[in-house]
């Protein structure tokens, strides 16, 4: 036989010994198969140990026997049969007396055609961290706008006085002392500027929205970019072309992209910088808002990657506060400002990061009426 031959063979025999149901028991996260009774057709064993009970021990009996039958898992399952299309739900608790209560995403993926089965898919630590920023994101901008409130109340006017007793003094001092009068008011209108980059937090009018083409205003920052800051970066751009407006504001939707694309600009490396633009519509993808029993259609995502170094471990989990940075010269409150405006949309941003791949990734929401007229 020739040596081709018998690496074809050869690769044919691996697949024939790969068996799918081997590969879903080996899957870290839940998995169930339900058919269109609501009956449980398969658990692998992450289920299993979810849930605290044998295959043999749900095979073929209802799945409102685990999962409450009031639980939005079945409204998604009904969902997926529909659709014939794969949806999915942050912030489902499940919650039983003998498993107590857990918070998780669930996926749901029509099987066959007509789709009589659906993959029921459980993550619990992916969205229990996902959430975790959110809250905490959303958490540090509301602490910049307390802080900006008691600033420009506690801190600001006193400045005014300070700098002006400053300017008295150096009518009747000499050269030597007037330039300690001149630091005295050059750092007191330092701190004020400070507070007034500080007081665009505290703005808590509601944000006027419409409907916003996001692929214009991410060209926009890139002109922008290009033409200053990041001249010397390459721009690689993945846009999904049937994206729908986002429900937004234009104006606050630039300042967070152009703050996003600097940061990334500053993060490349000096030679062969790159940073990727991309757009993609996420299918099914709501978000539980904390407190509440609404959710959040969330299907448009917008990512900025950059190559550089990554983001140091030790700041990662305090990323969005205010004050954080690990720029020579930055306040640290650009971040923070990116997570408020993204919050007031009502939006999640995130990022991931390592050696030669940092990206951040925001998740908005699209207006309500498709031709793109304002949503209500």
């Amino acid at each position: 036989m020739r040596r081709g031959s018998a690496a074809v063979l050869s690769r044919a025999r691996a697949r024939e010994e790969i068996d799918p149901a081997a590969i879903l028991m080996a899957l870290p996260d839940p998995v169930l198969v339900v058919d269109r009774a609501g009956l449980i057709r398969f658990v692998n064993l992450e289920a299993q140990e979810f849930f605290d009970v044998s295959a043999a021990r749900v095979q073929d009996q209802p799945l409102a026997e685990l999962i409450p039958a009031d639980s939005p898992v079945f409204v998604l399952l009904e969902q997926a049969r529909l659709t014939h299309s794969s949806v999915s739900e942050y912030g489902v608790t499940v919650d039983t007396p003998r498993i107590g209560r857990h918070f998780v995403t669930a996926l749901a993926a029509p099987l066959g055609d007509p789709p009589d089965l659906v993959v029921l898919t459980l993550h619990e630590r992916s969205i229990a961290r996902k959430l975790d920023r959110q809250l905490s994101h959303r958490g540090a901008a509301r602490s910049v706008v307390a802080m900006a409130a008691m600033l420009a109340h506690e801190v600001k006017n006193p400045l005014s006085g300070i700098r002006g007793a400053a300017q008295l003094l150096e009518e009747s001092v000499g050269e030597d002392d007037r330039m300690l009068t001149r630091l005295i008011c050059d750092e007191a209108d330092r701190i004020v500027a400070l507070v007034d980059r500080m007081e665009v937090f505290s703005d808590s009018r509601p944000v006027e929205k419409e409907a916003v083409n996001i692929h214009a205003v991410l060209e926009h920052v890139r002109r922008i970019a290009q033409s200053g800051f990041a001249r010397s970066i390459r721009f690689t751009e993945k846009y999904d072309p049937s994206l729908p407006p986002v429900l937004g504001n234009r104006d606050q939707l630039v300042q967070v992209f152009l703050n996003l694309v600097k940061n990334a600009a500053e993060a490349c490396p000096e030679t062969g910088g790159e940073i990727v633009l991309s757009t993609s519509y996420q299918h099914g993808v709501r978000l539980a808002l904390s407190g509440t029993d609404s959710r959040v259609h969330l299907p448009l995502l917008v990512s900025v990657q950059d190559n550089g170094n990554g983001i140091p471990e030790d700041i990662r989990a305090h990323l969005f506060d205010p004050f954080v940075t690990t720029k020579l010269n930055g306040t640290g409150l650009g971040l923070a400002l990116v997570a408020k405006i993204v919050g007031d949309h009502g939006g999640v941003i995130e990022f991931e990061s390592g050696p030669r791949r940092t990206v951040f990734k925001v998740s908005l929401p699209m207006t309500a009426d498709p031709d793109g007229r304002k949503a209500g």
